[in-house]
């Protein structure tokens, strides 16, 4: 008897999937539950799974475009497993050999496969010369291949030579060309800057960094910090935290706050909600989950999908300053940029103080100039003094009522 395997629901607004590649090849044994094909979404990668165990017949070729319910392959479940077929385990975790006295320290772990790893141990060879291949990050045996055949450079590649390489364009990144053209043609976007003194945040963070990270399990970084500033920002400039739908404009009580993810296939945006409720801990802990899916490709649907406003942080690959381009429907986004030593007049004397530049985009539409550089303002006076942000004010004033 076959079984057949369709492409399953992925979401209200999917209708085609892209048949990205097959784990197994046609003519495979496959167990139940064990990975087949990797398929790609205009919004997300996600895998199908043998629902039983058999031969694998597959029907779909990969990068054809696939609807719901089209029929992917089938799975002869009568057949008898072939001998010396074992059960695949699960990924190990391969320890590295000791490095020699004239190499670099090498991980203490890596991903591969049973016979990758053999190979590896077996040839001695530095893990970190070879470049894995395998869905996520999973070293295979072509990849050591590889890296026996081709030492000293990276596989698959030549130098000086005037090669063109044509790739499809993934639904993703179809996706993500046409929502930024989209932002660009129907909106009237301009940007605000401003600058932040980040003196005390990294103060805060050199001197509770271990503890925060014994307590919560999780370390402090700037995220939890510009969150809770634009929470407050928001709540305090509500057009901010709007959008326009038709001839209405909604706004929202509440701060769902998209952050800007680079992930292998592309810019995700993964969403907190409620930020405005969370705890610093708590931000930082979903940041990390959040981000750890999109390196995975195991965002869900609707966990990228909202969102009132958007943090993206350019400063982590160096970015000093730039425009960021808005999410659309929201209506603002906010730059964070690479931090930077810089001279500063203070009291009439120069010091040399840790600055990073923002920007804030922003719909002219909704925003008007007085409430997108209040709102950048108020976002600096909050993290150039990070009390404010237990009550959005000053605890003295908050006594005094003021």
């Amino acid at each position: 008897m076959a079984i057949e395997i369709k492409v399953p629901t992925v979401g209200e607004s999917i209708t085609e999937v892209t048949l990205v590649k097959w784990i197994k090849n046609d003519g495979d044994w496959v167990e139940r539950d064990e990975v087949i094909a990797e398929l790609e979404s205009e919004k997300a990668t996600f895998e199908i799974n043998a629902e039983q165990g058999g031969i694998l017949k597959t029907v779909a070729k990969e990068g054809d475009t696939l609807k719901i319910g089209d029929l992917a392959c089938t799975i002869d479940t009568e057949t008898q497993k072939p001998e010396g077929i074992t059960t695949p385990e699960p990924v190990k975790t391969v320890a590295a050999p000791a490095p020699s006295a004239t190499n670099e320290p090498i991980p203490a772990d890596v991903k591969a496969s049973p016979v990758a790893a053999a190979i590896i141990s077996d040839k001695k060879l530095d893990p970190k010369k070879v470049t894995p291949s395998g869905s996520n990050g999973k070293i295979v045996k072509q990849d050591v291949l590889d890296a026996l055949n081709n030492p000293g450079r990276k596989p698959g590649t030549e130098l000086f030579t005037r090669n063109n390489k044509t790739e499809k364009m993934s639904n993703l990144r179809k996706t993500i060309s046409r929502r930024l053209v989209e932002a660009k043609n129907t909106t009237a976007m301009l940007t605000t800057f401003n600058e932040v003194d980040m003196s005390a945040i990294m103060e805060i963070r050199a001197k509770n960094k271990d503890k925060f990270k014994e307590t919560h399990g999780v370390n402090l970084g700037f995220m939890s910090f510009f969150t809770k500033a634009c929470c407050f920002a928001l709540q305090e400039w509500p057009a901010v935290n709007a959008m326009i739908d038709g001839e209405s404009i909604t706004y929202h009580d509440y701060c769902d706050i998209s952050i800007a993810v680079s992930a292998p296939k592309g810019l995700v945006v993964p969403v907190i909600r409620n930020a405005e409720s969370m705890s610093m801990a708590e931000i930082e802990k979903k940041v990390v989950e959040l981000a750890g899916k999109a390196k995975d490709n195991k965002l869900t649907i609707e966990e990228m999908s909202g969102g009132t406003f958007t943090i993206t942080n350019g400063g982590v690959f160096g970015s000093l300053m730039s425009t960021p381009i808005i999410n659309i429907p929201q209506s603002a986004i906010l730059g964070m940029h690479k931090i930077q030593e810089r001279p500063m007049v203070v009291n009439g004397q120069v010091v040399v103080k840790p600055m990073m530049y923002l920007a804030l985009s922003y719909d002219h539409r909704i925003i008007d100039g007085r409430e997108s550089v209040s709102f950048l303002v108020r976002v600096k006076e909050l993290l150039e003094n990070p009390s404010l942000l237990l009550f959005g004010k000053d605890p003295v004033k908050s006594l005094l009522e003021l």
